[in-house]
């Protein structure tokens, strides 16, 4: 895919995952998430040792943006990456600041 090809919007699209992307705590959040787990806000807080509300606050944002998808199961929903690329790019990340 070559970037000066794509359309306007995608070109929009592309940079809103980006940005969602784009926060220490949310990497970490899409780490835990990587090879098709599916976790609840209180298994991400606990895992990543961070405040509950934290971890729902960036759930939030990477759901609105696409980059997470979420199924309610009863009382709890369950959070995982919407498209399992982006452990792509998350491999990418960690080889790229070696």
């Amino acid at each position: 895919m070559e970037i000066g090809n794509l359309d306007p919007n995608e070109l929009e699209r592309a940079a809103g995952i980006l940005k969602a992307m784009a926060h220490p705590v949310r990497i970490s959040i899409l780490g835990a998430l990587e090879g098709g787990k599916s976790l609840t806000v209180t298994e991400i807080h606990n895992i990543l040792k961070i405040e509950q509300s934290t971890a729902s606050h960036h759930l939030g944002i990477m759901r609105e943006k696409g980059v997470l998808g979420a199924r309610r199961e009863g009382k709890n929903i369950y959070y995982s990456l919407r498209d399992e690329k982006l452990s792509d790019m998350l491999h990418c990340l960690s080889y790229c600041r070696k």
